[in-house]
This record gives C-alpha cells, sequence and structure tokens, in this order.
C-alpha cells in the first residue's frame, strides 16, 4: 500500500529446496493479499550473492576502488551455484579489492548489495537455469503489460 509498483519481484532463495516449492510459497503469500500487481518470483538456486560473482568491475567499483590492481580470484561463472557461502566469498572478494586493512575494512560490511548496480551486463549468468527462468518470467510479464 505504502510503494505501489507495477512489478513486483520477491526473492526466495532455493537453498535446498525445489524452485517450484519456493515459487509456490511466493504464490501463496500473494494469495492472502486483496490485489498484488504482476509478479516476477527471483529464485537463485543457493543465495542471490552467487549471481553477483562474475563482474570484476562491480566488486572493484562497490568496494570503493574501480582502478584497483589486486588479483581478485572470482568463481567460474559455471560454478557460483555450487559454492558452499557466495554471500561470504562476496564480502571477502569486496574486502580483497578495497585494498584496505585494520578497521577500514569494517567500512565494507554494506556494500555486497551495491555490486548489482554496477553491473552493465548480466549476460554471462544466460547460462545458469535459475537465471533463464528469470529472465523468461521477466519477459513474459513485461510482455503482458504491453498488451494491456
Amino acid at each position: 500500500d505504502l510503494y505501489p509498483c507495477d512489478i513486483l519481484f520477491v526473492h526466495r532463495d532455493a537453498e535446498r529446496e525445489p524452485p517450484a516449492r519456493r515459487r509456490a510459497e511466493i504464490t501463496d503469500a500473494l494469495a492472502d493479499l486483496d490485489a498484488s500487481p504482476p509478479t516476477v518470483c527471483v529464485i537463485p538456486v543457493k543465495m542471490q550473492e552467487a549471481w553477483l560473482l562474475f563482474d570484476v568491475d562491480a566488486i572493484r567499483a562497490a568496494a570503493g576502488n574501480p582502478n584497483g590492481r589486486y588479483p581478485l580470484n572470482l568463481p567460474r561463472p559455471g560454478d557460483i551455484e555450487h559454492l558452499p557461502n557466495p554471500k561470504q566469498t562476496l564480502r571477502d572478494l569486496i574486502r580483497q579489492a578495497s585494498e584496505l586493512t585494520g578497521r577500514k575494512l569494517d567500512r565494507l560490511d554494506d556494500r555486497p548489495h551495491r555490486v548489482a548496480e554496477f553491473i552493465e551486463d548480466f549476460a554471462p549468468l544466460r547460462h545458469l537455469p535459475a537465471f533463464q527462468a528469470f529472465e523468461q518470467e521477466v519477459a513474459q510479464i513485461i510482455g503482458n503489460q504491453e498488451l494491456r
């Protein structure tokens, strides 16, 4: 009610559950609402942070050090959904990319969400089935909106 939107994106990590179950949870929760806008379910296999582990430039920019030279060992795109803790991996990469030391590193704890702001092209994720499902759902919702 306070923040109306044209399309609602609802995120729920699949974790150990099948994506269909997470989708059903989202659908059930929305059924309790009087009205809801068209909804896109965002269901990464592990954690959404895994989808941010492919762009060195975005990680450096989020770390506040876009011209950094410290080598970052990003996982291969095909491996990102199989990492045990993508959230921690992203935090560690941001800390490395910052090239800061000591207490200054504590300032970076709120930076992981900013990586997405600096990604210009998500195409490297298009081989991941969960990302393909997300893109298809977005395209379908947008297509339906254009028909109205």
